[in-house]
């Protein structure tokens, strides 16, 4: 993304309420990466979201999404944007904020204005000629020449809709519909791609624009890695990094303690998420960068990531982006019949 974006590790956390609030972003950024601040969620809302965040967290099944709805009815102050903002630069580390496409526009200033790195709409797919007759159409082009940091926008799955909005001038561009753990879009809307194949058309949407003469795109994978396994796979199909979400919930620094709840799971109108229990399960460091505790990929990402370049003989990320690949569905549960069966290492879940 350019020289005025550069991470230590390929790595990034949702914009999720339940994992990411200004502490976890300060603490994700001091291990080499970066989160993005939900600049529509609890954070912006209330001087203290923490007992929010707990009410949520404390709620039961039956009641959780009444809480939830009830809970984002607060509105955004831009004073917050402001003072989140700060906060996460004057620990000396990158901040990266998030907005959805009706309130870009004005977000975007007051976030560049507060010192913000990285400027991010995100909706469920977007697109280079998105339209909304509730709203002013929002123009990722002008949007860009207006903004003096990197911007990246998402969802997209396909690979024409990611040239178009390549041809912007955004600087990254997440991958993926429904694939999160918290989200259930592709239950209640049945759209939806495999995050491999998503991964690969986007990938390709790059180096043909690229090939046009157009700047690398940053192709960031989003959501659907559980372990170290997936986050390997999304690299080897051409992604530039990854954005997680739940397993980072489980981290003892996560504003919630071990919940995640998707960002379109308080949608007054259609909630296209749920509220999931991980549980706290390691220290964020040792998720990222270990060492791991446990024999189950869940800890040690960027270990993983390693390793996985020097079997396949990749010297780095772009050149393992073009190992080749194969489709084995069997592949995480050939000759494992024993771990299956004593549900110890890959056979726990």
């Amino acid at each position: 993304m350019g020289e005025r974006f550069k991470l230590d590790i390929p790595f990034w956390a949702s914009a999720m309420d339940g994992v990411v609030d200004v502490d976890f972003a300060i603490a994700m950024g001091k291990l080499g990466g970066v989160a993005v601040l939900n600049l529509d969620g609890v954070h912006t809302r209330y001087e203290d979201s923490r007992p929010v965040i707990e009410k949520i967290a404390a709620a039961d099944k039956s009641s959780v999404n009444a809480v939830l709805k009830e809970a984002y009815r607060e509105p955004v102050k831009p004073k917050l944007i402001a003072e989140r903002i700060k906060r996460i630069k004057d620990a000396g580390v990158v901040c990266a904020v998030s907005s959805v496409p009706a309130r870009a526009g004005e977000r975007a200033d007051v976030a560049q204005k507060a010192g913000a790195d990285v400027f991010v709409v995100q909706g469920t797919v977007l697109t280079a000629r998105h339209s909304s007759r509730s709203y002013h159409q929002l123009s990722f082009d002008e949007l860009v020449r207006a903004c003096d940091i990197p911007v990246v926008v998402g969802n997209c799955v396909h690979y024409e809709t990611a040239l178009e909005l390549m041809e912007t001038g955004i600087a990254g561009i997440l991958v993926g519909v429904g694939p999160g753990a918290a989200c259930t879009t592709r239950g209640v809307l049945g759209v939806g791609v495999p995050q491999v194949t998503a991964t690969a058309d986007v990938a390709a949407a790059r180096d043909e624009h690229m090939r046009r003469g157009g700047m690398r795109v940053a192709v960031i994978t989003d959501g659907g890695m559980r372990i170290g396994a997936d986050v390997c796979k999304a690299f080897a199909s051409g992604a530039d990094a990854v954005m997680i979400g739940t397993p980072f919930a489980g981290a003892e620094e996560s504003a919630s303690k071990g919940f995640n709840w998707g960002m379109a799971t308080p949608d007054p109108n259609l909630p296209r998420g749920t509220r999931v229990h991980v549980g706290t399960r390691a220290t964020l460091k040792e998720i990222l960068l270990g060492p791991a505790r446990v024999d189950d990929g869940s800890q040690n990402f960027a270990g993983a990531l390693r390793s996985a370049l020097g079997v396949c003989g990749a010297r780095d990320i772009a050149e393992f982006q073009h190992v080749e690949m194969v489709i084995a569905p069997s592949i995480t549960s050939e000759g494992k019949a024993l771990q299956q069966a004593q549900h110890v290492g890959m056979g726990k879940s």
